[in-house]
């Protein structure tokens, strides 16, 4: 048994075992042209009220251009940066060999946004668990990058669309270490809760 679940089922194997990858210590290679279409399209199939779509995928083809970019947006909105600071941003897309971006792309509906952001949360988690399958490690960041309204722009996004993060997806240059899980008791109630016990 692992977490519950019986070894012999593929799926729950998965959901078991996926964990987070750090984007800078991921190696090539990354997910090929086929691979990478098959990710993007298990991060479709997801739970999303209304038939909207209310999520987008960006595939970063050129990942030092795409950096470039980036660190001529950092440095007009900060000009006094530091030199570790901007390697660090210099650095930030190419630090794994594949990058896709998703964007939350909201669409006028009578389904309210918090349902739509909530299938945009469901496509990425479900890229994660894609790239899992496919043997490789995956990476969901954020930071200043995804808040900057002219990255947005960069990726052809407008509002209100935002972006919910930045996927990096590689190899495993080192094995995992495995984080702290919150224990069930902390997250999981029951109503009423005379029910307990």
């Amino acid at each position: 048994m692992m977490d519950g679940f019986n070894d012999r089922s593929s799926t729950a194997s998965l959901l078991a075992t996926r964990r987070s990858g750090k984007a800078r210590e991921m190696a090539e290679p990354g997910p090929d042209a086929a691979q990478l279409a098959a990710i993007l399209h298990a991060a479709s199939r997801v739970p999303d009220h209304g038939k909207l779509n209310p999520w987008r995928f960006v595939v970063i083809a050129d990942r030092a251009a795409f950096s470039e970019a980036l660190l001529r947006i950092y440095q007009a909105g900060k000009p006094d940066a530091g030199r570790l600071e901007l390697e660090a941003v210099a650095q930030f897309g190419t630090q794994a060999p594949c990058l896709v971006v998703v964007l939350s792309s909201p669409k006028p509906s009578h389904i309210p946004l918090w349902e739509q952001e909530l299938s945009v949360g469901a496509a990425c988690q479900n890229l994660l668990l894609a790239a899992h399958a496919q043997g490789f490690v995956g990476n969901w960041l954020t930071g200043w990058a995804a808040y900057d309204a002219a990255v947005l722009t960069l990726l052809g996004g407008a509002a209100p669309e935002r972006i919910a993060g930045f996927f990096f997806i590689g190899s495993q240059a080192r094995p995992l270490e495995e984080r702290p899980r919150p224990d069930p008791a902390a997250v999981i109630s029951r109503w009423p809760p005379e029910s307990i016990g």
